[in-house]
């Protein structure tokens, strides 16, 4: 028997790096899975890999996308247990001084459309069956909700957004719906993308070896986690095992509070 035998999850931007990791060890683990992602090839690879999981193609930010992809899931499995979230962008870590005046507002308005409001949106459209089903939510923070150094101010700024978001809904919607926070540390194989209003938006994080060696030199696990390093601290959130947490956050960061 898996962990989550009998549990709906729709995983949003579940296509590729943590969250399609999430997908698919969630699927191993017994669960009946759905993706909302928005880039039609990751929605091809995903119904290749998995033929079960209910896959909507569609844009995070919007909230009748979200409803869609929710409604897909209740229509295939009759009902809805958890609700991750995945989205998100980088700033490549441009500190303030590194953005020109005019491009700031932009910016500020996409790193937070896409690190936060999607992830509000994600619940909002999912709350009605997650109520019903007495289930969970997980967001996706980061390292730098806790800690600065591994971005920029609007990355940063936008991860300690969410951090405040798992807090209020934990505390909103107690005692129907629980409300967790995952916060990886720096990850390999992310294909974490930038921001279109300050010119990164065909960039990616690439691995190489530099990166890999600096990820493990800022942990005292020496670790360079992947995107499957993380997914352990998902399933266990989603599990019956974690009926009685709400509020916290776990981190798969290789150790960085020590260091800090």
């Amino acid at each position: 028997m898996g962990a989550l035998d009998g549990r709906r999850a729709l995983v949003v931007g579940g296509g590729s790096g943590i969250g399609r990791a999430v997908l698919s060890s969630f699927f191993d683990e017994g669960a009946q899975v759905g993706v909302l992602e928005r880039d039609p090839d990751k929605c091809a690879a995903v119904r290749t890999e998995l033929p079960s999981c209910v896959v909507a193609e569609g844009d995070a930010t919007q909230l009748a996308d979200t409803q869609q992809a929710v409604d897909a899931m209740v229509r295939a499995f009759g009902g809805l247990d958890c609700l991750v979230s995945c989205v998100g962008i980088f700033d490549f870590y441009r500190g303030l001084g590194h953005i020109s005046g005019d491009r700031l507002s932009d910016a500020f308005d996409e790193m937070f459309r896409v690190n936060v409001l999607s992830q509000l949106t994600s619940v909002h459209a999912a709350l009605p069956h997650l109520t019903q089903s007495g289930g969970s939510v997980i967001l996706t923070l980061s390292s730098s909700a806790f800690y600065p150094g591994r971005g920029g101010i609007l990355y940063v700024t936008s991860k300690f957004a969410l951090r405040g978001a798992v807090i209020a809904l934990a505390h909103e919607l107690a005692p129907a719906v629980r409300v967790n926070g995952v916060a990886p540390g720096g990850t390999t194989s992310t294909r974490l993308s930038g921001l279109r209003s300050l010119g990164d938006g065909g960039r990616e994080v690439l691995d190489g070896p530099e990166r890999l060696a600096d990820l493990k030199t800022l942990t005292p696990l020496q670790l360079a986690m992947s995107s499957q390093d993380h997914t352990a601290s998902y399933v266990f959130l989603a599990s019956d095992g974690a009926r009685g947490i709400t509020g916290t956050f776990l981190h798969p960061d290789g150790g960085m509070a020590v260091k800090a």
